[in-house]
């Protein structure tokens, strides 16, 4: 029999709701497994520091620090854990903030829920994902 390890995926939302929502996706899946839930930025560094997510679903829009600094710090203290920005934010300036700050994924909250469990696949691959509501051409330029 083989053994399957599931990813292990840290929630940081301000709304618990979302987080149960988010939860609830990822559970009925077994490729996923959350292992811990944050309601601000703050928390979500030190949760984030003593679990060693393989990544983190955060919002920009939190209390200090938000999302994007988020991104930024775990970059420094935890490069081995991937972040998936999920947000309201579609703007090619917030997208631009997300990727500079060191998000490997940006997708939004008005995205079918399926884009979700295929930006977590893309992030273990080591590769990028932003959301198709963003325009080819201008995700491209942003990586080259």
């Amino acid at each position: 029999m083989v053994s399957t390890v599931a990813t292990r995926v840290m929630l940081s939302d301000d709304h618990p709701f979302v987080r149960r929502g988010l939860r609830n996706i990822l559970e009925a899946t077994t490729q996923y497994e959350v292992c811990g839930e944050a309601g601000d930025g703050d928390q979500t560094l030190e949760l984030a520091r003593q679990l060693r997510p393989d990544i983190v679903i955060t919002d920009i829009s939190m209390p200090w620090p938000n999302g994007l600094e988020v991104a930024a710090q775990l970059r420094h203290s935890l490069p081995e854990t991937k972040v998936l920005i999920l947000t309201m934010h579609d703007s090619v300036e917030m997208l631009r903030a997300a990727v500079a700050a060191g998000a490997a994924g940006y997708i939004l909250k008005s995205d079918d829920e399926k884009l979700l469990v295929k930006a977590l696949g893309c992030l273990e691959q080591g590769q990028r994902f932003i959301s198709p509501s963003f325009d080819p051409t201008v995700v491209k330029q942003l990586f080259e």
